[in-house]
């Protein structure tokens, strides 16, 4: 007699039965990260980095960038901005203008910096930044660590702006917009040659601080500034009535 036990029903899944998910193409470049977050209608994707946030002088500059299709052909030559040329950058600062959907760039002053630390002054850059934009993300792709409070989901990537090509957009209009910045300081307050070494803790500038001691561009927060100060070798005068004093006294004797 035949056993009127039921068979089992139960139907083995194949790879065709599993939930569709967005395929990352290693060819995308550096569009590969946005390009899938637009597959997952996840768009328009903004990039955040920032410039300065290691130097002892000047202010922290932070970028948004969000990048269109058409962009794609101009900017090809996008990279991380410490990977190129201060030409290069320059040359690329005028196009991510003009081919960004839309773009941001907000200064932290050193006063600024030295009142809330740096790591809070760059998170509330960070965020002042994409607020900035004139059209909504619908992600945000930060440069190296999260930053809470941003009006739409966020993914930090670390080396962003060697990953992501509206980081590396970020990178450059953050770069050359400091840059320029410490070239006019270079002018206003001269003998620190800001304009060579961008407030960042060279040799020169070491030797600059010195002999000068701190300008009011300079971040007291930082150990080597304070160190200074609190050694009593920075003078509270400008560089150029340091200058008159040490002519004067010339001419004295």
């Amino acid at each position: 007699m035949k056993s009127t036990t039921p068979r089992s029903t139960t139907t083995r899944l194949s790879r065709t039965s599993w939930p569709p998910r967005t395929v990352i193409r290693r060819a995308g470049g550096m569009r590969t990260m946005e390009s899938a977050l637009l597959r997952s209608g996840l768009g328009p994707v903004a990039g955040v980095d920032e410039a300065g946030r290691g130097a002892c002088a000047g202010p922290l500059v932070i970028a948004a960038c969000i990048l269109g299709d058409r962009a794609r052909a101009a900017l090809d030559l996008l990279d991380d901005s410490k990977k190129l040329s201060e030409k290069m950058r320059e040359s690329l600062f005028p196009k991510v203008i003009r081919w960004a959907t839309a773009y941001s760039i907000v200064t932290v002053p050193a006063a600024e910096i030295d009142r809330i630390g740096i790591h809070v002054a760059n998170i509330e850059g960070m965020r002042r930044a994409v607020a900035g934009l004139s059209v909504d993300p619908g992600y945000v792709l930060t440069d190296g660590f999260r930053v809470p409070g941003l009006p739409a989901p966020s993914l930090p990537v670390i080396g962003g702006d060697a990953t992501a090509a509206c980081i590396a957009a970020a990178s450059v209009l953050a770069k050359v917009h400091r840059d320029r910045i410490m070239r006019s300081l270079d002018r206003d307050i001269p003998g620190y040659d800001f304009s060579v070494h961008k407030g960042y803790n060279t040799t020169l500038h070491t030797d600059a601080l010195a002999r000068l001691g701190a300008s009011r561009e300079h971040r007291r927060s930082w150990s080597n500034v304070a160190c200074l100060e609190d050694a009593g070798a920075a003078p509270t005068a400008s560089p150029q009535e340091r200058g008159r004093w040490e002519r004067e006294g010339a001419d004295a004797r």
